[in-house]
Parts: structure tokens; C-alpha cells; sequence
């Protein structure tokens, strides 16, 4: 669009983003464009200051000098989407733009969007298979994942990230990227190929043997973990695959190649496309999971579909390396500040203080820590049953594969409504749906093992057991309680450090690090564990499983409705204080006639020059 603007003295715009770009170039390019002298030089006169194109600046605005009135300035008005963008480069020429997106910021995008579904297709394969090896395996049960979480998963995950920590202080970006990745490419590979195919001569299974029958049934879930030991390594790398590879090295190269910008834009798209990958994932393994229908009596079906998938790692983890390295050899990547940002490191003693001490920030770590106990304790029983459907290896995967596919079109579903909730029922019954979602489904699955036999007669007219029935209840239970986690629990969780005061902020989020978030992990894992070893086995331990259940969600429920209340009322006060401020703003009146040279004084003691107005002129003018 194009805009005359008659001038009556000299041309004034306001030093606005809008307008900045047509002033802020070199200086030929402003004298081209006014047709000025080249001998204009700086110079001070009655309060003005000149620059070395003889624009004057006073109070906020920039001139070019005195124009006749007669003549007429053509000035290029961009658009207001146009004017808040970046300005132009110094020749001029903007950057080439695909479907209205800069093709540098595509060159970024793209590679980080097919990194991300690799790694999360990966991610989808290692999840299922770690489940089938150490639960359908000769000698173990769903009741060794509680001991194998608290003793073998956290502490290499802890030593991990310490000799992470030190690689990080000695290689460069690139080179720790690979050094991390390609040992994990390499073990799935070498796990499909040959530590699986020969774990029947380097398992200790006569040691356990011999130790369960000394130390009684209660210890089959620790004596497991000795029995099948690589299978529990491979348990523990596809676990550190995802807080490592996903979080870690993934995230970590997306936050240092995008700008806030166009992290705003894309990074929501990172999350719908995560639930494609697992779509899409979760029907490869139910496919390599059924290809022992088609083999010959006495083929170890679960050898051969393991070698597929854990070929299709290997694949996808190199195709991971190579983006990487197109990116970063072909893609400029954007200045960061040296400046770090202040980071507030506390203690746990100093965390459970501080959470103990704010009603507020207590509630939400009851939040936290209900939801890892509470699909911790649903989760493992869920798969004790799933065992006793499907025991054989094939079947526990492709029933796996199923699970994933509808958890990915759930939780697709669930982010795309996550919004439209949001906005019509409010931060509150946003909080309160995903312990509602748990507790119906929970008590469903509980009565179901509990209760299931009497019900076995009405059950067999429609063609199904009350295990069968479990098993279907609680793959619901964790569909639903994980797809409201990821599309409502965790914006609620993050939206509510929002009102605090900056202080309250930094710490309350470094205790919920330091202390709930690994409370919540293991608490749930330690309360099966003590369960286990108390009254026997995980059978055993279920009705009291169930009770635990309720409690914490009950719990879970009151904090949400607690923190509900605190975090309304710190919302309004927030919009009084915001309304406050905007009332209390003085806008300044300024006389429209012409040639009546009124000033006003600045809100600001570093311009307390006067500025005059006129209809035709921003200010007059001393000849």
C-alpha cells in the first residue's frame, strides 16, 4: 500500500517498529531517498540533534530536514503483519518464503520434525519389546518391574547423566551428539542379533534356580533380574532411550537451533506428530509381532520379529544421524547470548522445607506425585494380567502394538480438544479430569480381578473371560490416563506456576524437580515392592493395591480442588493489578491548533524534552 502524506513545513513520523525499518539503513540509502545533499553534516541546532544524514531527533521522533510545502513524499507503508516481522536485510531483499514460511526456517523444521518421529518411532518398538522380554520371559512375571525401576533403572539412569555431565565439559555439541547415540544404535542392534539369540548360555538360571528355591516365592521378582540380566539391560537402555535421546539430545537441539519464534509456532506440531509416529509405530510391531503365524513348527517366532524391529532401529538411528548432520552442515544456525540465566539450586532438605512452607506449591506437588504412584500401581498389575491372557511373546507384542496405535490416536485426539476445554470449563475441571479418568477406570479394573468370578457366567454369553475383560479395562485405563496426562495434566501442571511471584516461581519448580517428580516415579514402585515381599506375590497384594489406589486419588482430587480455588484468586488479583496499572496510565492532551506550540513533559527522566503537535506537522519548526 501506498500512502502521500502532504507536509507543511517537514515530513515527521514517530519512532514506531512500523516505521524504523524505512530510517534505520545506511546512510546513502536515506539521502537517495529524501534526494538529499551529500553535504549535509551533523550538526546541533535550537535543541536538535542531527545525524549524519541531517535527520533531526527530538522527543521520540525523526525527521528529515525542512521540506517545502509543496512537495510530497511517497512513503511505503507496510502491512502490520509485515511491520512486526524482522526487517529487512541490508540490501534489502527479503528472505524466500514456501507457503508463507521462510525457507530457512523450513531447512530447520523439517529435519527437526522427521528427527523427532524417527526417535519416537524407535522409542514406540523399544517400550513394547522391553515389556515382552522381561515380563513373558521363563522364570519372571510383571513383578519384577517395580524392583527393576527402583534398583537397576534409576541408578545406571543417575550414573548416566553424571558421565553425560563430564562428556559435556570435553567434546563439542557434534561429537557428544554421536558419542551418545551410536552406543545405543549399537546395542539394539547387537541385542536382536546376538545377545538374544545366545542368552540361553550366559543366563544364570540354574543360580536362580537354586536361590528361589532357598529364599521362597516372594523374591522371584529381584532373583529375576540375576536370571535374565540382558534382558534388563535392554529394559534399562530402551528406558534411557527415551529420557535421554528424547529429552536430552533431541530437545537440546531444537532449543539451540530455533528461535523463540518459531519455537511458539512449531513446537505444538512436535506433539501432534509424536502421536503420528506412534500410530504408526504401534502397527509395525503388531505386523513383525504376527509373523509367527506364517513360520514352521519349531522357528522361535519371537527371534525372527525381533531381528526385524530391532533392524528398524538401527535404521531409524542412523537416519536420526544423518539429519543432524545435514542440519548442522547446511543450516546457519541463530547467535545465542553468552548471558546465562539465573538458576536456583536446592537441596532436597531445602526443597521438602520450601514445599512444606506454601500451601500453594504443596498442593501441587500432591499433583505430581499422585499420578506417578497412582499409574505406576494400575500399570504393572495391568500387565500381570495381560501376561496371563497372552503368555506367549508374539501375542503379549502384538497386543502391545494395538495398545500403542489406539494410546497415538487418543492422545491426538485429546491435544486437539485440550484447547476447546480450556477455554470453556476453565483451568479446574481441566485439573480435575485426569484423576477422575484414572479412579473410574481404576475401580473398573479392580472389581473386574476382584470380583470377576461371579460375574464369569454373564461374561461367557457375550464370548469373553473376566480376565479378558481386565485386560481390556486396564489397557483403557492406561490409554486414557496417559493421553489426559500428556493433553491436560501437563499444560495444568505448567499453567499453574504462571501467577506466582518470580521467587515463588524459581524455587517452587526447582523442589517439584528435585523432590516430587522422582517421589512420584518410585513411590509407586516402592509401595508394590513392600506389597510383594509382605503378602507373597502381586496377587496376593492386589486388594490392598486397590484401596492404595483410592486413597491417593482421593487425595489427588482434594489438591486439585484446593489449588483450583488459590489459583483463581491469584488470577484475579493479577487482572486487578493489570486493569490498575492501565488506569493509572496518563495520556497526555495535546493541542490540535495549528501553530499553538504546547508541550508536554515526558514519563520518562531520560526524554524530558517537549513535544509540540499540529494536524499537518508533527511539531513546528524554527526557520
Amino acid at each position: 500500500m501506498e500512502t502521500i502524506i502532504q507536509t507543511k513545513g517537514l515530513l515527521s513520523l514517530p519512532s514506531n517498529p512500523k516505521f524504523n525499518y524505512l530510517f534505520n539503513r545506511p546512510q546513502h540509502s536515506l539521502r537517495q531517498r529524501f534526494n538529499l545533499p551529500n553535504s549535509l553534516k551533523p550538526k546541533s541546532t535550537n535543541g536538535f540533534s542531527r545525524n549524519l544524514d541531517g535527520f533531526r531527533k527530538f522527543g521520540g521522533f525523526v525527521t528529515p530536514p525542512s521540506l517545502t510545502t509543496t512537495q510530497k513524499v511517497k512513503i511505503h507503508v507496510c502491512k502490520a503483519s509485515a511491520a512486526a516481522a524482522a526487517p529487512p536485510d541490508g540490501d534489502g531483499a527479503e528472505s524466500p518464503k514456501f507457503m508463507g514460511v521462510e525457507v530457512l526456517t523450513l531447512k530447520k523444521i523439517v529435519p527437526l520434525g522427521l528427527m523427532f518421529f524417527c526417535i519416537l518411532f524407535n522409542y514406540t518398538i523399544l517400550r513394547d519389546t522391553k515389556d515382552v522380554l522381561v515380563v513373558t520371559a521363563k522364570g519372571s512375571s510383571a513383578e519384577i518391574i517395580p524392583f527393576l525401576k527402583t534398583w537397576v533403572n534409576l541408578p545406571m539412569a543417575i550414573g548416566f547423566m553424571l558421565l553425560y555431565t563430564k562428556l559435556a565439559n570435553v567434546l563439542s555439541k557434534q561429537a557428544l551428539f554421536y558419542t551418545v547415540i551410536l552406543p545405543f544404535i549399537a546395542f539394539f542392534g547387537a541385542f536382536g542379533f546376538v545377545f538374544y539369540p545366545l542368552s540361553g548360555y550366559f543366563h544364570p538360571t540354574a543360580l536362580a534356580d537354586r536361590l528361589l528355591e532357598f529364599l521362597g516365592p516372594r523374591f522371584l521378582g529381584p532373583l529375576a533380574i540375576l536370571r535374565i540380566w540382558s534382558f534388563c539391560l535392554f529394559y534399562v537402555m530402551a528406558e534411557l532411550w527415551g529420557s535421554v535421546v528424547v529429552s536430552v539430545l533431541f530437545w537440546g537441539f531444537a532449543n539451540q537451533i530455533t528461535t523463540v519464534e518459531e519455537a511458539k509456532k512449531f513446537y505444538p506440531l512436535f506433539g501432534l506428530g509424536a502421536n503420528v509416529a506412534l500410530i504408526f509405530s504401534g502397527r509395525t510391531v503388531k505386523y513383525f509381532s504376527n509373523m509367527r503365524k506364517h513360520l514352521g513348527p519349531g522357528v522361535d517366532g519371537w527371534a525372527i520379529s525381533l531381528k526385524y524391529m530391532m533392524s528398524i532401529v538401527v535404521v531409524m538411528g542412523f537416519a536420526i544421524c544423518g539429519l543432524y548432520w545435514w542440519v548442522n552442515a547446511y543450516v546457519p544456525l541463530p547467535t545465542r547470548s553468552k548471558k546465562k540465566k539465573e538458576k536456583v539450586n536446592m537441596t532436597t532438605m531445602e526443597s521438602l522445607k520450601f514445599l512444606a512452607s506454601s500451601p500453594y506449591i504443596r498442593d501441587l506437588a500432591t499433583l505430581v506425585v499422585a499420578y506417578g504412584i497412582s499409574i505406576n500401581l494400575v500399570e504393572v498389575t495391568w500387565k500381570s494380567k495381560l501376561k496371563a491372557q497372552f503368555p506367549s511373546p508374539n501375542e503379549y507384542s502384538a497386543f502391545m502394538g494395538d495398545f500403542s496405535t489406539a494410546t497415538g490416536i487418543t492422545t491426538f485426539t485429546m491435544m486437539l480438544l485440550s484447547q476447546w476445554i480450556f477455554n470453556k470449563y476453565g483451568w479446574g475441571v481441566a485439573a480435575k479430569i485426569t484423576p477422575t479418568v484414572l479412579l473410574a477406570t481404576g475401580i473398573g479394573f479392580f472389581s473386574l480381578i476382584l470380583f470377576g468370578d461371579p460375574l464369569a457366567p454373564s461374561m461367557l454369553k457375550f464370548g469373553i473371560t473376566p480376565l479378558l475383560a481386565a485386560v481390556y479395562v486396564g489397557a483403557m485405563q492406561n490409554i486414557f490416563s496417559k493421553s489426559a496426562k500428556y493433553s491436560l495434566f501437563d499444560p495444568c501442571k505448567e499453567m499453574a506456576y504462571i501467577p506466582l511471584d518470580e521467587d515463588t516461581k524459581v524455587k517452587g519448580k526447582a523442589a517439584i524437580d528435585v523432590v516430587c517428580n522422582p517421589l512420584g516415579k518410585s513411590g509407586g514402585a516402592l509401595i508394590q515392592q513392600f506389597m510383594i515381599l509382605t503378602f507373597g506375590s502381586l496377587a496376593n497384594s492386589t486388594p490392598y493395591l486397590g484401596g492404595v489406589l483410592l486413597v491417593i486419588v482421593v487425595a489427588w482430587l482434594g489438591a486439585a480442588r484446593s489449588l483450583d480455588t488459590q489459583f483463581t484468586a491469584l488470577r484475579r488479583e493479577e487482572e486487578i493489578e493489570k486493569e490498575m496499572e492501565r488506569t493509572a496510565v496518563k495520556i497526555p492532551v495535546v493541542s490540535s491548533n495549528e501553530g499553538d506550540n504546547k508541550s508536554l513533559e515526558s514519563s520518562t527522566e531520560d526524554d524530558n524534552k517537549s513535544l509540540g503537535s499540529s494536524t499537518e506537522t508533527s511539531f513546528p519548526t524554527k526557520s
